[in-house]
């Protein structure tokens, strides 16, 4: 799937700043062992490529979290092992052919609440802004007229966009007053009342670069653009008189959104505010201003002190694959799962994400040593959203053969067979099944490993001394374990059949009994509601299949109720 390359990338003075501020997440305090130096060239490869095909290409392959800490990552083993990174890369933002007449400066992010509380204690004019997720312009007026559109660029010199702007209704051509103005700005996807929290940046900023590089800029696209005003660096010095000039303008929505703060519990109140609440555009945090600042004149292209960001918690985490595991499910389907490096997101630990199908996991071929982008998909379920880079080295994996793996395999823990044996005995006790009280997969582990369980049913024939014999099983846990498998006998027919494994349409026949079941016809199936060609002819495997008949047989025996006696 395709991954997103954020706009405006930070220059390296701040990067360079921010490699002491700012840990990403999933990144420990402590130094980590040192990078190979196929590991560092890989990394610095890709965010070149990353930088190339944004910068150059207009195209965005990965958010913004993921960049920024596959760049502080670089940062941290320069800072761990100055011997191995010798400099970091600067980023590729490519200039162009006409020079910002004040400088595009960036912006410095703060990591946590303590670096913004730090941030207030030095000010008493801050001022907060949603940070609008968008691309960067300079719009220049001489005499209310607008004369030039300048993308950011290197922050110092940007490309000509007048042209293109101009096909802007958001942006006026004539200002209200006859007057000169440097405008620094956002052009931003409209969006009706955007809640970041649930939707996200929906690849706006993308959007945006994508129709400003179309040769023919359509009525109805341009119309979908907005600009967010966020400085006027040639405006009056207070504030308060900038706002009102901007409102007075025709930016009332940059002045409406541009609130005095003083304390830390202010700007985290407004930050969630605009983080959970409407928006009319995406954001990926909010930004700092210090109301009183230098001149334009004086401003330089890198992060200034008095304008600094604290971005939205990250929504995807930069991961490290530890091992690749391959379970093999009750029915024969074959989940690969990622074992990782512990990352934070969202206050959580993520320490394994799983791959979703085999076939996936064959199309990504992710090897240990790949670093992979993890999200939370409804805010708590680890998401793959796709490979961030892979390793330079990749260790050989062997897969289990799909073909050995169906819904009537391993009944009993044979070599290959454990893990789909495990997974029966835990659907078997487990609430789809017989609901045995206290008994789940640590149990059937544990006595699969002392040779007490070869079969789906070995273990309901156990007294609590041949319990004992399981590692960590003592006297107590051995008479409830013996407690609950007593009470299995006792579960009524249905119970058994779901517990078994029986196929979904069993539940639809009229028959109690098991000779019954066993006797259908797969056109006699095929009658029953619901029950279509492919699940009767499972129905009929599986009533028929001699491993499944011997469990019925034995059943009988113990005198399970609708089982042969």
């Amino acid at each position: 799937m395709p991954l997103r390359l954020p706009l405006g990338r930070p220059w390296l003075a701040a990067l360079l700043l921010l490699s002491l501020l700012l840990p990403p997440p999933g990144l420990a305090d402590a130094c980590p062992a040192p990078p190979s130096p196929e590991a560092i060239h890989t990394l610095v490869e890709r965010l070149a490529e990353w930088d190339d095909a944004y910068y150059r290409r207009g195209e965005s392959l990965v958010s913004d979290d993921v960049y920024d800490q596959a760049r502080e990552r670089l940062a941290r083993w320069r800072r761990c092992h100055p011997g191995r990174v010798l400099a970091l890369p600067p980023p590729g933002h490519p200039g162009g052919d006409v020079a910002h007449p004040v400088p595009q400066t960036g912006l410095a992010k703060l990591a946590d609440e303590g670096a913004v509380s730090r941030w207030l204690a030095r000010r008493s004019d801050a001022w907060l802004q949603p940070k609008v997720d968008g691309v960067a312009v300079t719009l220049v007026y001489r005499r209310g007229v607008l004369v030039r559109a300048i993308s950011r660029g290197d922050g110092h010199r940007g490309q000509e966009w007048t042209a293109r702007v101009r096909r802007l209704p958001a942006v006026p051509e004539r200002l209200p007053e006859v007057r000169d103005a440097v405008l620094q700005g956002e052009l931003h996807l409209r969006l009706a009342r955007h809640v970041q929290a649930e939707s996200g940046g929906v690849g706006a900023r993308s959007e945006v670069a994508g129709r400003l590089a179309r040769q023919v800029l359509e009525d109805e696209a341009a119309a979908e653009i907005g600009l967010f005003v966020w400085d006027w660096p040639d405006g009056p010095r207070e504030m308060t008189e900038r706002l009102e000039g901007l409102a007075e303008l025709g930016f009332a929505e940059s002045a409406a959104l541009t609130r005095p703060v003083a304390t830390l519990e202010e700007v985290a109140r407004q930050r969630d505010a605009w983080f959970r609440g409407p928006l009319p555009f995406a954001t990926d945090g909010v930004v700092l201003r210090q109301a009183s600042r230098p001149p334009g004149e004086a401003w330089e292209a890198e992060p200034p002190p008095w304008a600094v960001a604290w971005k939205h918690p990250p929504r995807e985490a930069l991961a490290e694959v530890r091992g690749v595991e391959f379970r093999v499910g009750r029915t024969g389907r074959i989940t690969p799962l990622l074992h990782l490096v512990p990352v934070e997101l969202d206050r959580r630990t993520i320490r394994r994400v799983g791959v979703g199908s085999l076939a996936r996991w064959a199309s990504l071929d992710i090897r240990p040593g790949d670093h992979v982008v993890i999200a939370l998909a409804g805010l708590t379920i680890p998401r793959l959203e796709g490979v961030a880079w892979r390793a330079a080295e990749r260790p050989e994996l062997a897969p289990p053969d799909p073909e050995a793996f169906h819904a009537l395999s391993c009944w009993r823990p044979s070599p290959g067979c454990e893990g789909q044996f495990l997974e029966r005995l835990a659907w078997l006790s487990g609430p789809e099944g017989l609901a045995l009280s206290g008994v789940g997969p640590g149990t059937w582990q544990a006595l699969v490993e002392a040779g007490l369980v070869a079969g789906l049913l070995d273990g309901l024939a156990l007294d609590a001394a041949a319990l004992q014999a399981a590692h960590g099983i003592g006297p107590q846990r051995a008479a409830s374990l013996s407690d609950a498998f007593a009470t299995a006998r006792s579960r009524p027919f249905a119970a058994w059949l779901a517990a078994l494994g029986a196929p979904p349409g069993h539940a639809a026949a009229d028959a109690a009994t098991w000779e019954a079941l066993a006797g259908r016809s797969l056109h006699r199936w095929r009658d029953q509601p619901g029950v279509g060609p492919e699940r009767a002819a499972a129905l009929v495997d599986f009533f028929t299949h001699p491993e499944v008949a011997a469990l019925a047989e034995r059943l009988g025996e113990w005198g399970v109720e609708g089982f042969p006696r």
